[in-house]
């Protein structure tokens, strides 16, 4: 993957660029969210300025432009979700530059949104997640990142937050900061309080007040995390292609399919829209169905 910065930025739009970067950092927006926005912005301006010589300000960006350029993602392969983002964050710079007099009128306010694919989600059954918390059982640390993941249901981006003072074993809860700068309280089950309770036993002591610390002793960044997933994905010899992602949609998928209302996973999962958490009891109400089917007289 390409990491785009500033320097690359062609010098006639950097200006625009961090102040509205600036704007966005004001308006509470995560750090996740404005990395992604800075990212997708400076690829459009880099390709602007390799496809069309004459522009020199944003004022002579065209609508044109932007679909030529949503055109030349779908040729090299972008999916409809990957054009969908891009677009977002040309939508947010575009207005912001309105907003600011900078521009009359924005050039991306009529390109429709490309359609988004359906994606399939993909979570581990009741087995699956057995043998992968089997292969972490000798390290305290990991196990217990494991059955975070698998007992809350939090993001990866959430757990890399958590510090000692959010977690509350006596009323056995734990805060999560999600996105939009939103905190939740999600109630631990035994499992995780068992695992949580062995790692504070053996966890280093250190001035960083991370739940979890690498081997350094600080907080894990969200790539250490992932690392860490698939390192016991593959030795627990499971061959699905799972993320942190898909260990939330483990949770959502076997909580439905024991009876969790979409209400409640909304609640714990911290979406903003019902239909998204529809979306688990739906696929838990499929897997009741085919377990039925399976064990048929």
């Amino acid at each position: 993957m390409h990491y785009w910065t500033m320097t690359q930025t062609p010098t006639i739009f950097q200006e625009h660029l961090t102040s509205f970067l600036r704007s966005l950092a004001g308006n509470n927006l995560s750090e996740l969210t404005q990395t992604a926005y800075k990212t997708d912005i400076i690829q459009f301006f880099t390709w602007i300025a390799e496809n069309d010589v004459t522009i020199q300000n944003p004022c002579q960006i065209t609508r044109a432009h932007i679909t030529d350029y949503l055109s030349s993602l779908a040729d090299l392969g972008r999916s409809g979700v990957t054009r969908a983002r891009k677009l977002a964050a040309l939508k947010e710079l575009f207005s912001y530059l309105v907003q600011e007099q900078i521009i009359a009128l924005s050039p991306a306010q009529t390109v429709k949104m490309p359609k988004k694919e359906k994606r399939q989600k993909t979570y581990l059954r009741a087995d699956e997640y057995r043998l992968l918390l089997a292969a972490a059982g000798g390290n305290t640390r990991d196990f217990a990142i494991l059955q975070v993941f698998l007992q809350t249901g939090i993001r990866v981006s959430e757990l890399i937050t958590i510090t000692l003072s959010d977690l509350d074993l006596e009323n056995k809860t734990l805060k999560v900061h999600g996105k939009g700068k939103k905190e939740r309280e999600i109630p631990l089950e035994k499992k995780g309080i068992q695992s949580l309770r062995s790692w504070l036993a053996v966890r280093p002591s250190t001035s960083d007040t991370h739940l979890f610390l690498n081997y350094e002793g600080t907080g894990f960044s969200i790539r250490g995390v992932r690392k860490i997933v698939d390192k016991y994905l593959k030795i627990a010899g499971i061959q699905k292609k799972i993320s942190c992602h898909g260990l939330r949609h483990t949770f959502g998928t076997n909580k439905a399919a024991l009876g969790m209302s979409a209400f409640q996973l909304k609640e714990l999962f911290g979406h903003s829209n019902i239909q998204t958490s529809l979306d688990y009891v739906h696929i838990g109400t499929n897997d009741i169905r085919r377990a039925m089917e399976l064990t048929s007289l």
